[in-house]
């Protein structure tokens, strides 16, 4: 369990969309066997310490011919931003995702003076 104390909690969320390899017959759609996609996420305003931050599939689009393989997670996660891998494998074709993300921590209190 990570514990936060700070006098105030950011909370950040977004959507990004990670690829449409079927318009441009990328690697996710016509590709084979092991693949990633990796998405860096700036927050728009840093937090204090690095905050705990989860991800999600929010929009898929298999082909419909092959199994639907997908691991999608965060990873490098900073004060800053973090990283979205997403990873399948095997014969799955890809043609679009699209990642929701929220992230959780401690954030600069404006209430709070830094005199030094």
């Amino acid at each position: 369990m990570k514990k936060i104390q700070a006098s105030a909690l950011g909370v950040a969320r977004g959507d990004t969309l990670l690829f449409s390899d079927f318009e441009n017959d990328g690697e996710m759609w016509i590709g084979d066997g092991a693949r990633q996609m990796r998405s860096h996420v700036a927050f728009d305003e840093p937090f204090v310490d690095t905050p705990v931050v989860s991800v999600s599939l929010t929009m898929w689009d298999f082909a419909s011919e092959a199994n639907a393989r997908a691991d999608v997670r965060a990873e490098d996660v900073t004060a800053d931003g973090f990283a979205i891998l997403f990873r399948t494998w095997g014969d799955t074709k890809v043609a679009r995702a699209r990642v929701g993300w929220i992230a959780i921590g401690p954030a600069k209190d404006d209430e709070l003076w830094e005199l030094y």
